[in-house]
């Protein structure tokens, strides 16, 4: 199975490359992005692109690919609504119908959130633009798969690019333990999102179009890891 990868310099990216690189079931693994990862490995090929609003110069390396694994995003804590979409949506969508267009049969994994709200109404920015987002890749002739874990935990020493981010999640890391024996259905990890979605890629069709966390540790094989 041949994957692309968007986002791969993020936390839940770089925790979605790792399971990439070692699955057997994925054989080749591109990544899209502004810039280099700073690792080699012979299933990986790096793909450097500024202009996210449009890949027609890197048509052919998102040409030949079974699965997109999205997990390129942005917080929405002081930024507008118009940048947040441009990011969120115009960014996702313009991939999404570009591998469309060269890839039929192709699955599309999107990592939204829990609390995403396709319906419009919510008050928060952030969720009814991620739900928008949703709504137009179910709209695709792709198999989109809509992952919306909460807590994530990274595992493999992922960390995230947002300095804000990155202090929460150091000063949380005591509670994970806690909350996977309390509230198993409500964490997963980097890895067993990683895992999950290649499980979902690998069957080419078919199940739950919405996962969150619980979803994703049973399709992953188990709850997160420690």
């Amino acid at each position: 199975m041949q994957v692309v990868i968007f986002g791969a310099t993020g936390m839940v990216g770089q925790g979605v490359l790792r399971e990439c690189l070692l699955d057997d079931r994925v054989t080749g693994v591109r990544t899209v992005g502004r810039t280099a990862l700073g690792q080699r490995h012979a299933k990986l090929r790096e793909v450097i692109h500024g202009d996210f609003t449009d890949l027609s110069a890197i048509a052919e390396e998102l040409t030949g690919v079974d699965a997109c694994f999205w997990c390129l995003g942005i917080s929405a804590a002081g930024r507008t609504e118009a940048e947040y979409r441009r990011v969120t949506y115009d960014y996702t969508l313009a991939a999404a119908r570009e591998l469309a267009a060269r890839n039929p049969g192709l699955t599309f994994t999107y990592v939204s959130g829990e609390g995403t709200d396709g319906s419009g109404t919510s008050r928060a920015m952030w969720a009814r633009v991620k739900g928008e987002t949703e709504n137009a890749l179910l709209g695709l002739d792709v198999d989109a798969y809509l992952f919306r874990p909460n807590y994530i935990h990274p595992v493999h020493g992922e960390r995230s690019k947002t300095p804000l981010y990155r202090a929460a999640y150091a000063a949380a890391s005591w509670l994970y333990p806690v909350l996977r024996r309390v509230a198993p259905g409500q964490v997963t990890t980097t890895e067993r999102l990683g895992q999950a979605m290649i499980t979902v890629a690998a069957r080419h069709g078919g199940g739950e179009r919405v996962l969150r966390s619980r979803d994703i540790n049973h399709v992953a094989g188990g709850v997160g890891t420690a």
